[in-house]
């Protein structure tokens, strides 16, 4: 997995770009991972809504559930398909507008401080192990990238919006994504 050397993309991810993003504040540093849950509409994977969602165009007729989200000016720096493809919405240096209202550690506004990365599935329902395969090897080079970040600052959007937000959900198996990254760092070390 490798980084542009501005450190903005990845450069095994498909691009997309989406206008749902700005500058982080001054003096604000990537220093959070913050892990999310998408499928549009629920339970469907592998279709467009996704892209749609995050660059302003989703169909709010195509389906129900859309009606009430097809406005939303919401975005990713990643997604992580059911089948491991990796799609970049945002530069890394920039802010995604991903985490709404949301603190962690005490700090606020996470969307400032954070990297956000959607997996496609839901809650309740096994993610795949493509996904966890690649959400390590992702994690790992944005580690090495970011001075801030570290394995231990890594979390869940339902850590940073407790009561507003369930995902990455009850199905995110928090030990295998850890065993594959402290894989991975050992064999950085070794």
């Amino acid at each position: 997995m490798n980084i542009d050397p501005a450190g903005e993309r990845l450069l095994e991810a498909r691009q997309v770009a989406s206008p749902n993003c700005d500058a982080r504040p001054p003096g604000r540093e990537v220093s959070l991972v913050i892990i999310h849950g998408i499928s549009l509409p629920p339970g469907h994977y592998g279709g467009p809504e996704i892209d749609q969602l995050f660059t302003n165009q989703l169909d709010a007729a195509a389906h129900p559930y859309f009606a009430p989200i097809a406005g939303l000016k919401v975005s990713t720096h990643l997604l992580i398909r059911r089948d491991g493809e990796l799609v970049q919405y945002v530069p890394f240096n920039l802010r995604a507008w991903h985490a709404g209202e949301s603190c962690y550690e005490g700090c606020s506004a996470c969307n400032d401080f954070s990297i956000g990365i959607e997996l496609e599935g839901q809650d309740h329902e096994a993610y795949t192990g493509v996904q966890y395969e690649q959400l390590a090897a992702v994690l790992q080079v944005l580690i090495e990238t970011f001075p801030h970040l570290s394995a231990g600052r890594i979390a869940g959007h339902s850590d940073v919006a407790s009561g507003r937000k369930t995902d990455p959900g009850p199905a995110f198996d928090w030990n295998t994504l850890r065993q594959r990254l402290a894989a991975l760092q050992a064999q950085q070390v070794g």
